[in-house]
């Protein structure tokens, strides 16, 4: 049996941005149409190590490949000089059930994945001119958040806020080089959210950040830090002031999301959401219909995302002859 192996490198050469967009999406379509396996998310702390590891996989109906996917997050690495993120693709023929093919991506497959379903939400739900947009974190979800918006709204502006102004402005100025829109340092996080159209959240916050009273009349909140029950960066009343509350997997979402905390605090139920965001990609229920609507994204993160990306890497792979084959 041969399985094939792909690097870091070699895997960023095979997808970008509009390839995940795109395949992200079909992905989530398939999961409202019922035409995905997806089982639930293995998660756990190391907390001695400020570690946190997620294992997630799906089979998408149909697709040559299913997978499973490990990655993780040390939030101390920064200190050490390494990548907070880390993470592998495994990616099995799904005819016969053999591996075939090991993608050491280092989590740059998740932070795609990730970055193309903050996208699809932003283009479902967010007002078609973005004046301001907002982004809350300086990492490098922040970075692949606003080069993914960059596909399917053109902000004029964009202010970014975190805990280390040194980051904001290393993020500001790199940001402003890649996608070509002038980006500034918030003082606060009230300061960059405050008159935005579009805020996005990418923090490894268990605090609320973003507060109810700072959002005006038609802004669009897409939340990607909350995948863990611990995690939070909205207050709660940001989800209850919400026009319309999406979910990428309610189930999910009521057990890690921004949703978890918002129905604790008695402030939402299940039955308040609106839609997942598959229903709004396939067309089942509305996205944004008015330009005063204010609308949240909690994305937690799922293994159809996963398979997704995967498929595209692998079949691109065999088709270009990139990686190394193992006979094992």
């Amino acid at each position: 049996m041969q399985v094939r192996v792909l690097l870091e490198a070699e895997v960023r050469e095979l997808i970008g941005p509009a390839a995940a967009h795109a395949a992200v999406r079909d992905a989530f379509i398939a999961l409202a149409r019922g035409q995905a396996t997806l089982p639930g998310v293995i998660g756990f702390d190391v907390p001695a190590h400020q570690g946190e590891v997620h294992v997630k996989g799906a089979y998408l109906h149909g697709r040559p490949f299913y997978s499973i996917k490990e990655a993780a997050g040390f939030y101390g690495n920064a200190e050490k000089g390494v990548p907070v993120g880390s993470g592998l693709v495994l990616v099995f023929d799904a005819t016969t059930g053999f591996l075939a093919a090991v993608l050491f991506d280092n989590g740059y497959l998740t932070e795609l994945r990730t970055g193309a379903a903050g996208a699809l939400a932003a283009h479902l739900l967010a007002r078609r001119r973005v004046r301001k947009a907002a982004v809350i974190g300086a990492g490098s979800q922040a970075r692949f958040q606003v080069e993914a918006l960059a596909l399917v709204r053109r902000p004029e502006s964009i202010a970014v806020f975190s805990r280390t102004p040194a980051r904001s402005t290393a993020y500001a100025r790199e940001m402003e080089r890649r996608i070509g829109v002038p980006i500034s340092v918030a003082g606060s996080a009230q300061a960059a959210v405050e008159g935005s159209d579009v805020v996005i959240t990418a923090t490894p916050s268990r605090a609320p950040i973003v507060r109810a009273e700072w959002l005006g009349p038609g802004t669009h909140v897409t939340a990607v830090g909350a995948d863990g029950p611990e995690k939070q960066e909205l207050e709660p009343a940001v989800l209850a002031r919400a026009d319309k509350v999406v979910v990428d997997h309610l189930d999910q979402c009521l057990r890690l999301g921004e949703l978890h905390h918002a129905v604790e605090a008695g402030l939402l139920a299940a039955g308040d959401v609106w839609a997942e965001l598959g229903e709004l990609a396939a067309g089942i229920k509305p996205g944004r219909q008015s330009d005063d609507e204010i609308t949240v994204a909690d994305l937690t993160g799922v293994g159809i995302q996963d398979a997704a990306v995967a498929n595209v890497v692998v079949a691109e792979a065999m088709r270009r002859g990139v990686g190394r084959a193992l006979e094992i």
